[in-house]
């Protein structure tokens, strides 16, 4: 997938990118995205056109436990992370849950679909204590299981929670529910 901007950045003009759709050398997906007609397609296709076309969100919540195979649930809607003072994109389909962090950066890995598309998305250690600070939107139920299952695989040790934690300022609620794994 690519964006018109980042062709044009190479050379390709505005015309030649209309002869490459009507040719069917591309398909264009959305307003701007453009992307070879016998590409693979997967459960990941919506979530990476939602990052190239809006690079400043971060996938976080219950979409990152997913992303992290971390929940047995498949999210309704699709969580993202933006700053405060950020736009929120305007999209149709697929639904979103906008969550505002002062600062979403914070403990963010690129993981990579197909080896093609890089997509932002919050850390293990910071997803599972996201959860247990919005636990009164996402349900205990749902932070605790992504708790489990994060300690169960072996996927987050206990110093990088703690310190997640305390950056969240969620340490004092998530302190039982450590000490009972350790």
């Amino acid at each position: 997938m690519v964006r018109a901007h980042e062709l044009a950045r190479i050379g390709v003009a505005g015309e030649t990118l209309q002869q490459l759709l009507r040719s069917g050398a591309l398909v264009r997906i959305s307003r701007g995205l453009y992307a070879a007609p016998d590409r693979a397609r997967n459960e990941h296709d919506q979530l990476a056109q939602l990052a190239i076309r809006y690079p400043h969100m971060v996938f976080c919540l219950l979409t990152a436990l997913q992303i992290h195979g971390l929940t047995t649930q498949a999210p309704h809607e699709v969580w993202v992370a933006i700053s405060p003072n950020a736009r929120p994109p305007r999209v149709s389909y697929p639904p979103l849950r906008i969550v505002r962090l002062s600062d979403p950066d914070i403990q963010v890995v690129t993981i990579s679909l197909d080896g093609v598309v890089h997509i932002p998305v919050t850390s293990i250690a910071k997803t599972v204590v996201d959860c247990f600070k919005f636990r009164n939107k996402i349900g205990l139920d749902i932070a605790l299981e992504a708790l489990r299952d994060a300690w169960r695989q072996q996927k987050v040790t206990m110093d990088e929670l703690w310190e997640s934690a305390q950056l969240c300022r969620v340490a004092n609620v998530m302190r039982p529910y450590l000490e009972s794994l350790a």
